[in-house]
């Protein structure tokens, strides 16, 4: 499944073309994804002029002028793709356009923006889902903090707001593990397998540790939100990491996948000790970690 990185290089891919745009039409080519779609979908955006595309946690958030927003989830498989408007009058390719690959199954085109753009005139921005575990729903003006997808989330792990003192706070008498601990999304939203995984061998701690033990040594606190942190920041600019289905708006793979530490990494050695990587599965999940040199 994307995790924050991998939606947050959609949503880069996405803003130049998407926001000030106007919605020409919207087509539906099925009833639903995992949920229905927001009944008459399709006439409430008719018309509407986006006005910011953003992200909370693993959503995309597409806001709308008169205050409505789509929250939008990737699913397993699902992924944005930008082409010309073949509605329009020239039709024709220009120069900055994305380019994808030929082998693209448009059969699982199931959502289609048209839209009238600022700057790249009239586009089609083709939501596209082979296993259909996305999903976009339609949230009211004033109703995204209130909204049950989003109102138990917790703090973002980018930029500065997640420091070890937070993080301290948030696991402070927790006797879960710490990868438990980290991919609750009540406490930080976003975070997924892979980046946890790597975040905790960058920090030297191991995955099976009480969290609450970290809460009780700034040092440790410390260095994981920083861990955490680099580790989200670099897999953005690597436009994410390309396992199964994911790719970014622009067509192309991510590559992040490349620097890997311990993720899907079972019986290597480990870059930092030479011990070999280990795979246990916590909570039906598989971690990787170095046995040697985590504490």
């Amino acid at each position: 499944m994307p995790e924050l990185p991998e939606v947050e290089t959609v949503r880069r891919g996405l803003q130049p073309v998407m926001e000030g745009a106007t919605v020409e039409g919207l087509v539906l080519n099925r009833p639903d994804l995992r949920f229905p779609f927001p009944e008459k979908l399709s006439e409430r955006l008719q018309g509407q002029k986006i006005i910011s595309l953003g992200r909370r946690a693993k959503y995309l958030l597409i806001e709308f002028e008169d205050g409505a927003s789509l929250i939008s989830h990737l699913g397993m498989s699902g992924s944005y793709r930008i082409e010309p408007d073949l509605r329009s009058s020239s039709g024709h390719r220009l120069a900055d356009d994305f380019h994808y690959p030929r082998s693209k199954n448009t059969a699982h085109d199931h959502v289609v923006f048209h839209l009238q753009t600022e700057n790249y005139g009239q586009r089609q921005v083709i939501y596209n889902d082979p296993r259909r575990f996305g999903f976009l729903l339609l949230c009211g003006a004033g109703e995204l903090e209130t909204h049950p997808s989003l109102k138990d989330l917790g703090i973002e792990p980018t930029g500065n707001s997640l420091s070890g003192a937070v993080l301290a706070d948030l696991f402070r008498n927790k006797k879960i593990t710490l990868k438990a601990a980290l991919l609750d999304q009540r406490l930080i939203a976003g975070l997924g397998n892979i980046y946890v995984c790597e975040a905790l061998w960058r920090s030297g701690l191991s995955p099976l540790r009480a969290a609450g033990d970290v809460a009780q040594d700034p040092q440790l606190a410390e260095s994981l939100a920083t861990s955490v942190r680099e580790v989200i920041a670099e897999a953005i600019v690597a436009g994410g990491s390309s396992l199964r289905d994911h790719r970014q708006a622009d067509g192309t793979l991510g590559y992040f996948q490349h620097s890997f530490a311990v993720y899907d990494r079972e019986d290597e050695p480990c870059r930092r000790c030479g011990a070999t990587i280990q795979r246990i599965v916590q909570n039906g999940r598989s971690t990787f970690f170095c046995a040697a040199c985590s504490a």
